[in-house]
């Protein structure tokens, strides 16, 4: 009985899945118009990240604002069709879709100085796997693990009764 309870335990706590991540837009220095030196600054932030379809990204700032703008939007800083705008200072904006995303500022000053974002949103189940991935590293490993404990499970629950 104490093996089948720890076995349970086991697949509870491995089946919570892969949860959305919120990132913090900038680190600790938030969305705000970068210093001469620090034009690529929120590119350069994005590169360290992984950004899955469920991930969200927080934006804090004061007066100024966070635009979602096409591609078009951003290489030329024009915020005059924006997609969204949100300016209330504390923006999350959740990643629904694959593909690349495009953030600026309103202000088109800050944006030409470097106040502008592009994050690439991927699957959360991706069917390529890089050279560089381990074998039971991804997300997508992760669940094939879950499957094989609940089969696990299954058939260890299945000896106890016969």
């Amino acid at each position: 009985m104490r093996f089948c309870f720890a076995t349970l335990l086991l697949v509870v706590v491995t089946s919570s899945g892969t949860a959305a991540e919120e990132f913090k837009v900038g680190g600790d220095e938030g969305w705000r118009q970068p210093a001469a030196n620090e034009t690529e600054m929120y590119n350069q932030w994005a590169a360290t990240k992984k950004f899955h379809v469920g991930d969200s990204l927080r934006f804090e700032y004061k007066n100024d604002t966070v635009q979602v703008v096409d591609k078009w939007g951003y290489y030329h800083c024009n915020s005059s069709h924006p997609i969204s705008v949100f300016h209330d200072g504390n923006t999350v904006i959740k990643l629904q879709q694959p593909g690349l995303v495009y953030f600026v500022s309103a202000d088109p000053d800050h944006c030409k100085n470097g106040q502008k974002l592009t994050v690439e949103v991927t699957p959360l189940h991706q069917n390529s796997q890089s050279p560089s991935d381990a074998p039971f590293s991804g997300a997508g490993s992760f669940l094939v693990v879950q499957q094989l404990v609940f089969v696990y499970v299954v058939v260890s629950a299945s000896s106890f009764n016969m």
